[in-house]
């Protein structure tokens, strides 16, 4: 075994037995609410600066940026026929204010066929939070948008994870949205699609909110040798503000700043630099990575590894959104570790990878497996540090850095992805009509 061999297995070693990944997350969840602009999340990214300077890396700071604030208020949903009762709800970041009234009509999943079939104008859609078995994954905001563009008044996103939990999550892409919308519990969309089949129900929703002009930041460092050309790796700090976030993301910056501390340790045996991000406002639009692309000159990122979904389960996910490179890559790291490792390789935009993809660099997106459809605890009041096993953020972190390290080596090669595959990617996973109605399909491709 030569040098660096011995050093990266000391490394790992130590992480094997880590408290400090556990002791990181322990603090993030304890701030309470990290939502996008808000003082909760300006004091995780104090928390985050503190852990990579701790960890080792170089050229810690934090680079503030102004973004959109959405500020909740009350939401309040009522049946007022064919009887008259209220339930719990919960506004939708970047919902308006608004009073609107209309009948109950459901859209079952959501997708736009379902939302043509249903005549949503002038009404209210009730729409689940998952997808149908054996298709791609319909995002909220595809949902939201397809209904309100059919002329809906208003939207509600039912939970289909029992427990009485209301989800949320972002309506667009950092700005406000035009209708309001709000989410329930599977329980309470029981109720109502009940009486949405009955054909004779109205409905009250009413959202006290607003959106103004913030400010976020991404906390920004880096390792190994100055170079031409850097490998980024990213994780989002910022949750809903309704729950501490363990799972989204907390586990993902912990093993962001897990695999940081291992290559400090090697970073010796880099080839090239890596830049870490741990960017803000992702959960309301990828701000903080849209800012961090805008600022930053892509043709010099040879790739990115962003860590959104990695250390919640056991199973590790890797979405390598059509590039060839980084799938080889993951492929193997997982052989070398002789760890499973699914990958699938058709691409999405709705994590921080997406600036990077749209702008041609190769990435690869560490997710992990539940076993279940949709996010779980996720998004609910129920993402609690509890739900955690720091066993997988560990675990993650160490497979998060071989892969940099395989990344950051000059005999692997990254070419550029090509503007033409990745958009009839997108368009072969059917994701253009979703994207149109979200505001997300890029004006290149029209």
């Amino acid at each position: 075994m030569d040098d660096a061999d011995t050093d990266i297995a000391a490394a790992v070693g130590r992480t094997w037995t880590d408290d400090r990944p556990w002791e990181f997350l322990t603090d993030l969840t304890a701030i309470g609410s990290r939502m996008a602009a808000s003082p909760g999340e300006e004091r995780a990214s104090e928390l985050v600066a503190d852990a990579f300077d701790e960890a080792g890396l170089r050229d810690v700071h934090r680079e503030p940026f102004e973004t959109n604030e959405w500020r909740r208020g009350s939401a309040d949903l009522d049946l007022l026929a064919p009887v008259e009762r209220s339930f719990e709800t919960i506004a939708l970041p970047y919902c308006p204010p608004g009073d609107v009234r209309g009948e109950l009509v459901d859209v079952g999943y959501g997708t736009p066929e379902e939302v043509d079939d249903a005549d949503v104008e002038g009404k209210i859609a009730v729409a689940s939070t998952t997808t149908p078995e054996g298709g791609r994954f319909v995002h909220r905001m595809e949902k939201f948008g397809y209904a309100a563009e059919a002329g809906a008044v208003g939207f509600v996103f039912v939970n289909h994870v029992p427990g009485q939990l209301p989800p949320t999550g972002s309506l667009t892409f950092d700005r406000e949205a035009t209708i309001p919308a709000v989410g329930v519990s599977k329980e309470t969309g029981a109720w109502l699609t009940e009486y949405a089949d009955r054909g004779d129900s109205e409905a009250r929703l009413r959202v006290d909110a607003e959106t103004v002009t913030g400010e976020s930041r991404n906390v920004l460092a880096r390792v190994g040798p100055d170079s031409d050309r850097e490998v980024f790796a990213l994780a989002h700090y910022d949750a809903h503000d309704i729950a501490e976030g363990a799972l989204d993301n907390g586990c993902g910056v912990a093993t962001l700043v897990t695999a940081a501390r291992i290559l400090a340790e090697t970073e010796d045996d880099l080839d090239i630099g890596v830049r870490f991000a741990a960017v803000g406002c992702e959960e309301t639009g990828l701000a903080g990575a849209e800012r961090l692309a805008a600022t930053t000159e892509t043709n010099d990122v040879k790739c990115v590894l962003n860590l959104d979904g990695a250390g919640r389960f056991r199973d590790l996910v890797a979405l390598t959104h059509t590039s060839e490179a980084t799938e080889e890559v993951v492929r193997r790291v997982g052989e070398a570790a002789n760890q499973p490792v699914r990958v699938k390789s058709e691409p999405h935009p709705f994590s921080d990878q997406w600036p990077f993809v749209r702008a041609g660099v190769p990435a690869l997106q560490l997710h992990s497996d539940s076993g279940e459809r949709g996010r779980g605890w996720g998004h609910t009041h129920a993402d609690t540090r509890d739900k955690v096993d720091d066993r997988n953020v560990r675990e993650h972190g160490i497979l998060a850095a071989f892969a940099l390290r395989e990344m950051a080596d000059r005999a692997t090669e990254m070419p550029t992805l090509d503007a033409y595959e990745v958009e009839e990617a997108f368009r072969e996973a059917d994701y253009e009509t979703g994207m149109r109605a979200a505001g997300l399909w890029p004006t290149a491709w029209e």
